[in-house]
């Protein structure tokens, strides 16, 4: 069970209110808990202590960090039952899934650990000419100073982990705006970030709606503004005044699978049934086009409409549950729609394609208009197209042909072909015999065209929180 309310937290201290926000379980449609609502002038005081926060922070030592990082590693260990169980109510998400969330939780405040006491600089020479002897360069990194975090429902806890975390081991006071449909995971890690000896004013987590979220984006006494959500992010960094901002969008990513994976098939298979409606395909980088060779397409085609058949949906507390609801009623209504539409525009639907309220079966449909909603937009829930291809150049092509570039994946035993695939394809990441959806918490994570700017992965959200300063030193 949860708590039956949460506070939120203005400068690292928690906060009643009587403005309280109703979390429903997303699968029964129950009141679940109630959080605190900020009210009044909480969102600038939040940003007033973290910018007086700014020098305690940045003197802060990476010893320091690092055993609040620490501290955090071992309390979300000993609370794991407990932010499972929030994930599963809040975001609908099987309660197997939602422990493997809670495990990467855990590892990315654990990588950002061992980060916290690496920021290191270099020694530059700088005797390039006669009238340099004696100069030598040398530089460091240093915190930016107060940022703000957006962080969207799907991942509620290592989205947000992937924020605070970086901010914390580089020194970095923040606010952070969690989604209001899965604020839960959220207080609960500021419950635990409360245990520790953090600078008063390091950290503020609001549950407020965008209407008030507007100071996180504007205010220039912010110094950077990551957002991850979808395409209102433009909107949001052309706001942003003078700050540094990071934006994670999305995608419609793809998978190809070549002609010499008939003997693989089984396990190709396997990875894109979980790509594509793992978490009920509610997730930037689910599979969501899949191109395969002419030459294996419909044996390909047999094996995965079986196995998508077999994937039981329902209560995501039950253990053998996989497909459990989309986050709520309206985004499985938007995504049935353009199942329907393309449909309609000729497009075959091999199974699924049924909605009950927010759950939607999981959805695979072939020869999809190339400007239908499901093949051009984001799905963002439990559906897949298939196409088939037959020059490995036309499957280059179909994947480019998108306004997105997050990651794709190639399934091939093709040495030139993984070679070309990570050279031609405008993605921020390739992913070589595996799904797109594959992310391991220390990577460069992020993409190009719609899917945004910079990227995530601890350490370069680290150098995005840092900038270089330099020193000249000259002998006397």
């Amino acid at each position: 069970m949860l708590d039956k309310t949460y506070p939120y937290y203005l400068a690292n201290r928690p906060q009643s209110s009587k403005t309280m926000l109703e979390v429903r379980d997303k699968y029964s449609g129950k009141v679940a808990t109630r959080v605190a609502v900020p009210e009044g002038k909480a969102v600038e005081k939040a940003i007033a202590a973290a910018v007086k926060a700014a020098a305690p922070m940045r003197n802060f030592k990476p010893w320091a960090r690092q055993a609040v990082l620490r501290h955090c590693v071992q309390r979300f260990a000993e609370r794991r039952d407990e932010l499972a169980l929030a994930l599963c109510i809040e975001a609908g998400k099987p309660i197997r899934d939602a422990a493997g969330e809670v495990t990467r939780l855990i590892e990315t405040f654990q990588i950002a650990a061992d980060e916290a006491v690496r920021l290191n600089g270099e020694t530059l020479n700088l005797e390039l000419a006669s009238r340099l002897d004696g100069y030598h360069g040398y530089t460091r990194r240093v915190p930016l100073g107060p940022v703000s975090f957006i962080t969207p429902f799907n991942f509620p806890l290592n989205l947000v982990a992937h924020k605070v975390a970086p901010a914390i081991a580089a020194g970095c006071p923040f606010v952070l705006k969690p989604s209001e449909k899965t604020p839960v995971g959220a207080l609960i890690i500021g419950q635990v970030l409360a245990e520790t000896d953090l600078p008063q004013g390091a950290f503020s987590i609001l549950p407020i709606d965008g209407a008030h979220a507007a100071p996180l984006v504007e205010d220039d006494r912010l110094k950077l503004l990551s957002f991850t959500g979808g395409q209102v992010g433009w909107e949001l960094k052309a706001r942003a005044g003078r700050k540094k901002v990071v934006l994670e969008l999305g995608g419609n990513a793809a998978c190809i699978v070549d002609a010499d994976q008939g003997p693989h098939l089984k396990h190709v298979v396997e990875r894109l049934v979980f790509g594509a409606f793992y978490q009920s395909g509610q997730s930037c980088i689910g599979v969501q086009r899949i191109y395969v060779h002419d030459e294996i397409y419909d044996a390909l085609k047999r094996r995965l409409v079986a196995a998508t058949r077999k994937l039981k949906a329902g209560n995501p507390k039950q253990p053998d549950t996989f497909l459990g609801p989309m986050i709520d009623e309206a985004a499985a209504r938007r995504l049935h729609g353009w199942i329907e539409e393309a449909r309609k525009a000729g497009a075959k639907l091999l199974c699924g394609g049924k909605r009950e309220g927010n759950m939607l079966a999981a959805t695979l449909m072939e020869n999809v208009p190339t400007d239908a909603n499901v093949n051009r937009m984001e799905a963002f829930g439990p559906f897949a197209l298939l196409q088939r291809y037959r020059r490995f150049d036309d499957a280059i092509a179909m994947v480019n042909d998108s306004d997105y570039g997050l990651q794709a994946g190639i399934f091939t035993n093709n040495l030139d072909h993984a070679m070309r695939a990570w050279n031609e394809l405008d993605q921020g990441g390739v992913i070589v015999n595996d799904i797109p959806s594959f992310r391991v918490d220390n990577m460069p994570y992020g993409g190009g065209k719609r899917s945004g700017l910079g990227r995530e992965g601890v350490r370069y959200a680290i150098e995005d929180m840092t900038e270089t300063r330099l020193m000249v030193m000259r002998e006397r």
